[in-house]
């Protein structure tokens, strides 16, 4: 019996270690929770503003709405926001972004707009620090180089921003490199069942839809889809991370999330 006791208690005591985040500062947690989020911008296609595009992240700005965003490399190693890998869905070729320069790029539009993928520089001097930034680091081969050049122009960012990914590698890499920008877990529950359909081992499945990398990043925030989650994130959350919440399409989710990304509707910048 003792020694089934303390087998418990160590399998407790190493589940405890790997699922733990770190927890954000005070004056973080002020500044980022009880705001909505603008998913992708504040985008209406109905209204010509496509999503990840500058017209949207003026409404966002405009309306006072965080921004969240995603950044990706071009082949000449430019940090642009554009949110899927390959430019069919919004811009109508069946090409991947990555294989593409920026000057390339240019000479496509979003969803049938006069918009353009816009740099990450860009925005960021057309936003001024007005609002905060919760950017997405899209998973890449080229890791290391696109969170190196994302961090340098994140730093030239006048106001409050925080960073996430669904890659706990690119989370890590900023524990490493910037411990001091609130960094942040992305998670489904069932990312499990879509990374296996995509050819991924039910182990290295189950680690990611789990948070069983939480040891190597320690994230400040775990940032979940809108369904239920595992007992693993829910007891994170219980020792310290931040709840965001993603996609909300109705109002509602504010009463039991500290940060919720919103899109389609208008929600109060801050709850």
């Amino acid at each position: 019996m003792i020694r089934l006791l303390v087998g418990a208690g160590l399998a407790a005591a190493a589940a405890t270690y790997m699922i733990a985040p770190e927890k954000a500062p005070d004056s973080a947690r002020r500044e980022l929770c009880g705001r909505s989020w603008a998913h992708r911008g504040l985008h209406d296609i109905s209204k010509g503003i496509p999503e990840n595009s500058m017209a949207a992240f003026r409404a966002a700005r405009d309306n006072g709405f965080g921004i969240e965003l995603d950044l990706q490399l071009t082949a000449d190693g430019q940090v642009v926001v554009f949110h899927d890998s390959n430019l069919e869905r919004m811009c109508g070729v069946d090409a991947e972004l990555g294989s593409m320069t920026y000057g390339e790029l240019l000479t496509f539009r979003l969803a049938g707009t006069d918009e353009r993928i816009p740099l990450f520089s860009d925005v960021i001097a057309m936003l001024g620090g007005r609002v905060p930034l919760l950017v997405e680091i899209k998973p890449s081969r080229r890791r290391s180089e696109l969170c190196s050049a994302a961090l340098a122009l994140m730093r030239t960012y006048p106001g409050e921003l925080c960073v996430e990914s669904f890659d706990p590698f690119t989370v890590a890499w900023f524990r490493r490199n910037a411990p001091d920008i609130i960094r942040g877990q992305l998670a489904m529950k069932s990312y499990r069942n879509d990374l296996q359909l995509r050819g991924v081992s039910a182990a290295i499945s189950f680690v990611l839809s789990h948070g069983v990398t939480n040891f190597l990043s320690r994230p400040h925030f775990i940032a979940h889809k809108l369904e239920k989650k595992t007992l693993a994130l829910r007891l994170a959350e219980r020792m310290g991370a931040m709840r965001f919440a993603w996609t909300s399409r109705t109002p509602g989710p504010e009463d039991q999330n500290d940060c919720v990304i919103f899109e389609g509707y208008l929600p109060k910048p801050r709850y």
